[in-house]
């Protein structure tokens, strides 16, 4: 199977680079597996779409600010007037390092994205913040800008990530992370710090929707899976099957457990929010031979393509996804290539928004 099959074309002017002002005001394009037909609606139609013996399975990862600026060892810290975050050319001595798996509490350890990620080298010690709050020691190399750091004690390490660390927003999002994209690139039931990337189905919910949600009967269980490396590093191989997903961490409380059990005795439909609770459950479906889902903590490195045989999900509300990206086959997997790539086609058609700010479908 060729990662090129699952490539379609896309207006740069579709890409969502802000949110909007009311979450629940997003567009959803409902696609019916069965009829293979689709249809245009709203989000805030969500809850009517639902059975009164759903279990709606939310990502309660929470994301935290964890791309730093900072500076190379024997190089001046420069002054907070003269950064730019989001240039392409660093002044001299600067680095950008995106935090995406913390391997290790004592000590600190982390897996991350380096930039410029040719120069920064093992060994080397990287300092961060006007005052070097934080210093990092390069550890290990990996390819395409991946390294591993040992940040050195520190009282408050996640005070300090709080103060000096920028929302992580995608790279197409071509502009600055602001103040308010702390709060709005991240759902109104995040819990769990440990998250580079929201789960961006997500994003259109608000307590009202959810109290509707609540209100049909449906039942709702929370999981929680730290989107890292896994979910965005784009696909370089030329066939799907030659791409391996980084691990994610992951954490199924025994009251999540118990009542996705108790939907999958009852035949009742288990609606995933994401592709992120996607993989997380159908991780969990394949370490038990009877495909019930057991508590407790892990990592997920499933990597879900067409052929993939889902056992435990019935339905999937999901963003849309850049081409070619192992989240767009994920979606095909579930809603069949053909079927899907002609409803992506549809939304550029109507000028549906695309990406983590944009609009989202529900597939059932």
């Amino acid at each position: 199977m060729l990662v090129s099959d699952f490539n379609y074309q896309l207006p740069p002017d579709l890409i969502a680079q802000e949110p909007l002002a009311d979450r629940a005001a997003s567009r959803l394009l409902q696609i019916d597996r069965a009829s293979g037909e689709f249809h245009d609606r709203w989000f805030r139609e969500f809850p009517d779409f639902l059975k009164p013996n759903d279990l709606v399975v939310f990502n309660n990862t929470r994301v935290f600010p964890a791309r730093l600026y900072g500076r190379r060892s024997g190089t001046k810290a420069q002054p907070v007037s003269s950064r730019n975050p989001a240039a392409q050319d660093f002044l001299k001595g600067q680095i950008e390092v995106l935090l995406t798996h913390q391997t290790s509490q004592e000590p600190n350890e982390w897996e991350c994205l380096v930039r410029p990620g040719r120069k920064i080298g093992v060994g080397e010690r990287l300092f961060f913040g006007d005052d070097d709050e934080l210093q990092a020691e390069v550890l290990a190399r990996g390819s395409f800008g991946e390294r591993r750091i040992r940040f050195s004690p520190t009282p408050d390490f996640f005070g300090s990530i709080d103060r000096l660390g920028h929302v992580p927003l995608p790279p197409y999002i071509s502009r600055e992370d602001r103040p308010g994209d702390l709060e709005r690139y991240q759902t109104v039931y995040a819990r769990e710090r440990g998250s580079v990337a929201a789960p961006t189905a997500g994003l259109h919910f608000t307590p009202e929707i959810l109290g509707r949600v609540k209100d049909r009967g449906v039942e709702t269980a929370e999981i929680t899976l730290h989107v890292g490396l896994g979910t965005f590093q784009p696909v370089r191989a030329d066939r799907v099957e030659d791409h391996t997903l980084h691990r994610e961490s992951y954490h199924i409380s025994v009251e999540a457990a118990a009542a996705i059990n108790r939907a999958l005795d009852a035949g009742r439909r288990v609606v995933a929010v994401g592709t992120t609770t996607v993989r997380t459950l159908e991780h969990a479906a394949r370490l038990t031979s009877n495909g019930k889902v057991q508590p407790g903590s892990g990592e997920a490195n499933l990597f879900i393509y067409p052929g993939h045989d889902f056992r435990l999900v019935g339905a999937i509300l999901t963003n849309f996804h850049l081409p070619q990206s192992t989240l767009l086959m994920l979606v095909c997997a579930f809603g069949g290539t053909a079927r899907v790539l002609e409803a992506y086609h549809h939304a550029v058609e109507q000028k549906y928004r695309f990406y983590s700010y944009g609009d989202c479908m529900f597939i059932e």
